[in-house]
């Protein structure tokens, strides 16, 4: 099934997302599943899941797009419940990020080039790891969703004033995308 994707300005991406506990939520694989067709159909390199409305500490993440650049990644599809980012390190470097929430709009963001994290898979088997080039890249950018922080958040003020109007239009459902959306500020009966 495929969910809206829910529009910048939605206060659900900016609320910390709580941790799932598994005997409350025993349909994490369907749900799971759901996501990555739904970040398919937006052409999406991962999603999370308060950007489908769900406050919950969970992302998805298929980085095979980069194996030319990085062939380790040819089979890198995973997803992240209950992740903590243990140590980001290395040299910040800058790539342009866009946002499936925030459609349109790309931007130069700096992001350390490797991180540790601590997470849980869809069959509550803990891992650890260390993840370094775009697989942690892509990490941090899902994670900052489930903290309530957007990639324009990392955006200089100068940056976010000349992008405003663009964010606004975007909450209030101006923006053609070939996704199904929900947005905040969408005048009813549009």
């Amino acid at each position: 099934m495929k969910y809206p994707i829910i529009a910048y300005g939605d206060p659900v991406l900016r609320k910390k997302a709580t941790p799932i506990v598994p005997d409350e939520y025993p349909h994490i694989k369907q749900l799971v599943e759901d996501m990555f067709e739904t970040m398919y159909g937006a052409h999406g390199v991962g999603l999370a899941a308060p950007q489908i409305g769900l406050s919950m500490r969970l992302f998805v993440v298929d980085c095979s797009v980069f194996d030319d650049e990085e062939p380790e990644l040819a089979n890198f599809k995973r997803a992240f419940i209950n992740a903590q980012i243990l140590e980001e390190t290395g040299e910040e470097w800058g790539f342009n990020e866009g946002c499936l929430s925030i459609p349109e709009i790309r931007e130069d963001v700096y992001r350390k080039p490797t991180v540790k994290i601590s997470y849980y898979d869809v069959d509550w088997k803990h891992h650890e790891e260390t993840i370094s080039g775009m697989a942690a890249r892509v990490i941090q950018h899902e994670y900052d969703h489930i903290e309530g922080k957007l990639f324009t958040d990392k955006l200089s003020p100068l940056r976010k004033r000349l992008i405003q109007k663009k964010l606004s239009d975007i909450s209030k459902g101006s923006v053609k995308v070939d996704y199904k959306m929900r947005f905040p500020d969408a005048k009813k009966g549009r």
